[in-house]
């Protein structure tokens, strides 16, 4: 049965792991205002707009935020911890599960920034590929989190350590912001 269980938890965390990369991703890129002509950015907003634009009517955006998408992703994320704790024959309280959820969810977007950021600086080393269209959407998304650290820190004779320092900020955002909010969650899961 053990078998059974964890293929089935690797096939949860899968679809739920596409499902919300394609809302945070959709989240993302309309904050930084990406091409709305970009083939990528087609595909997203065709493969998201049947459950966000009825959600939009309910829930408004705030300023470049799109609050619908973020509570989707938080919702499938739930949902997505949900299954899995009743894989495991475990009946979480409401409010840790939602609070598990939304470190989930953060950590689920500081884990694609710090994916982003490696695929930006492996786009540096090939300049020839600045043709594709995901490329100006990994700059992009990745500009906010490093030009702030590139006017701070000095230049190095050309070099640019922005992409280290942004990694190991969020990494201890992870440490410090994420693992704490899970441990708080699982705690009020057990009604602890």
């Amino acid at each position: 049965m053990s078998y059974f269980a964890d293929a089935g938890q690797i096939l949860i965390r899968f679809v739920f792991g596409a499902l919300i990369t394609l809302v945070v991703l959709r989240v993302l890129l309309q904050m930084v205002r990406a091409n709305f002509y970009n083939p990528i950015c087609q595909f997203l907003y065709k493969a998201t707009n049947p459950v966000l634009m009825p959600l939009r009517r309910v829930v408004p955006s705030w300023r470049n935020l799109d609050v619908a998408g973020v509570l989707l992703a938080w919702l499938l994320s739930a949902i997505q911890l949900a299954l899995l704790f009743a894989l495991a024959g475990v009946s979480p309280k409401l409010t840790g599960l939602a609070v598990m959820a939304v470190a989930d969810l953060i950590g689920f977007v500081l884990l694609l920034y710090m994916a982003l950021i490696i695929v930006r600086i492996l786009l540096s080393f090939f300049p020839g590929n600045a043709r594709h269209p995901i490329v100006p959407l990994i700059y992009q998304l990745t500009d906010p989190l490093l030009r702030p650290l590139q006017r701070i820190l000095p230049s190095f004779g050309g070099l640019d350590f922005s992409p280290m320092v942004a990694w190991l900020l969020i990494t201890l955002a992870r440490v410090l912001l994420v693992q704490p909010l899970l441990d708080l969650g699982a705690g009020l899961a057990r009604g602890a």
